[in-house]
């Protein structure tokens, strides 16, 4: 296993890195997970990441008595704030009140004293982005979080909050957290890696797969037992296009070319890029896991050549942002 540092910052992460959304707490049963944790950390995975939303909060549950005989200072957790978890009109958003409640909850779920990095869900309109930084920037004098981080937040909100936290003297985000893949780079690669390089954040990119269509296991339709196929999934159905499953058979030729998976081709197409510090990665058995972890020894067959192949092939789908 390989490890970035995060950014500008001292932290180091593994460059995959396992991910709770949609399979703890809901699509995986807990023995499962625990087992997914371990043998992940048993391969170098040190960073595992969470949000309060997930599962509606048992997924940090399942996370946190997976993790109970694992050393908690070799681990890197984070969790996020920001999607209704309370009834009312504070039960949502980065106001001070939300925030501070909310990671209150997640530590507990987690069965942590702090976290390494806890991220802001969205941005959040309604909040001032000084209200924002001054209560992680409280949280963090206070020892419940180390870092802090935003997802899915634009260049200029993120500028934004860095120069509040700058002109205060107070801490800054360390990262963000984007969704990016071969189907939805625009906003990384033209917004976010620019603000990467002038003020030292990490990405840690989540949706590697795009929801499973990069893996190729949609290429001969939706077989039962897919994610696709559940009744609760039922909205990736309509990103499974025609001209998507088109472009991932090309690419799944130029990974076979490689002798790699489809999977590999895509996870080694971002790990390829530096600002990214971890991708995110999900998985619902050990050998999917190690699939995924195999990925970053693929890095090294993406030569100009093969970058160019894939440049073509998907210049001929507009980048969905």
């Amino acid at each position: 296993m390989h490890y970035r540092r995060l950014g500008r910052s001292g932290l180091k992460v593994s460059e995959i890195s396992l991910g709770s959304w949609v399979t703890f707490g809901g699509q995986i049963d807990e023995a499962v997970a625990s087992d997914l944790v371990h043998a992940a950390y048993d391969a170098g995975v040190n960073f595992f990441d969470n949000a309060d939303i997930y599962a509606n909060g048992q997924s940090e549950e399942v996370m946190g008595r997976a993790i109970l005989d694992l050393p908690r200072e070799a681990l890197v957790l984070s969790s996020k704030v920001f999607w209704p978890t309370n009834s009312g009109p504070n039960g949502r958003g980065l106001s001070r009140k939300h925030i501070s409640e909310s990671v209150n909850a997640s530590l507990r779920r987690l069965g942590t004293d702090y976290l390494d990095l806890y991220f802001c869900h969205r941005f959040d309109p309604d909040t001032p982005v000084d209200e924002v930084v001054y209560t992680m920037d409280s949280l963090a004098r206070q020892g419940k979080i180390l870092y802090w981080g935003t997802s899915e937040w634009r260049a200029w909100q993120v500028t934004d909050a860095i120069h509040v936290a700058n002109l205060h003297h107070m801490l800054p985000p360390t990262a963000e957290q984007p969704q990016y893949n071969m189907f939805h780079r625009r906003r990384v690669e033209m917004e976010l890696a620019p603000v990467c390089h002038e003020h030292g954040l990490g990405l840690m990119t989540w949706g590697p797969l795009y929801y499973g269509i990069l893996s190729g296991k949609y290429n001969d339709g939706i077989e039962m037992g897919t994610r696709a196929s559940m009744d609760s999934m039922a909205w990736i159905r309509d990103r499974i296009t025609p001209e998507r499953v088109v472009i991932v058979r090309q690419l799944t030729q130029v990974a076979q070319d490689l002798h790699i998976s489809m999977a590999q081709l895509a996870l080694a197409w971002l790990l390829r890029r530096k600002e990214v510090s971890t991708v995110i990665t999900g998985a619902t058995r050990p050998a999917q896991l190690q699939e995924n972890l195999d990925s970053a020894e693929a890095v090294e067959k993406l030569n100009d050549d093969v970058l160019e192949r894939i440049e073509q092939l998907l210049g001929n789908y507009p980048d969905e942002d």
